[in-house]
């Protein structure tokens, strides 16, 4: 299974609406989202994917509450996670967190494969013990061009794609 991870969208619709035309022809199954998607108009570009997005809110998702109404009422594949998700797919088990410092600390536990966070806007590939710590950098596009990542359930790799 592929799983792509982004973070730090920060409202950029038009960075958001590439990477989930790039996500649809890699053929991805999921996607996470580590935070910071900001405004609800996000989601509903998000949704376009139509397969399962999960998400976690970040420290510049202004209204949570809207946030999440959105997701329980229209957009049936948005699976809003508070503040730190947790899944497992094909025994792959996966926290995910918008700060850093948190995914550092979940990532020290020994209890996931895998563990992604963002906020930094900064691409991290950390290996610790026998888990991958992944920040997948900023959509946003802020500084450089946007960035998000696939991971492969089946070869545990992870890819770093950037948006032009």
């Amino acid at each position: 299974m592929v799983i792509a991870i982004m973070s730090d969208s920060h409202d950029n619709i038009w960075n958001v609406g590439k990477a989930v035309e790039i996500i649809k022809s890699r053929q991805a199954q999921v996607i996470i989202h580590c935070g910071d998607l900001v405004a609800p108009f996000i989601l509903k570009e998000l949704a376009k994917f139509e397969g399962p997005v999960h998400w976690v809110l970040g420290n510049n998702d202004g209204d949570q509450y809207l946030l999440t109404k959105l997701c329980l009422t229209e957009l049936k594949n948005m699976e809003p996670h508070g503040f730190i998700g947790k899944l497992n797919f094909e025994e792959v088990a996966i926290a995910f967190t918008h700060y850093e410092e948190v995914g550092y600390a979940l990532a020290h536990t020994g209890q996931y494969h895998l563990v992604c966070c963002g906020h930094t806007h900064a691409y991290r590939l950390q290996k610790i013990h026998q888990t991958t710590l992944l920040n997948p950098g900023e959509v946003m596009g802020k500084d450089g061009p946007g960035t998000f990542c696939l991971f492969d359930t089946v070869t545990k790799e992870v890819k770093l794609l950037k948006l032009v």
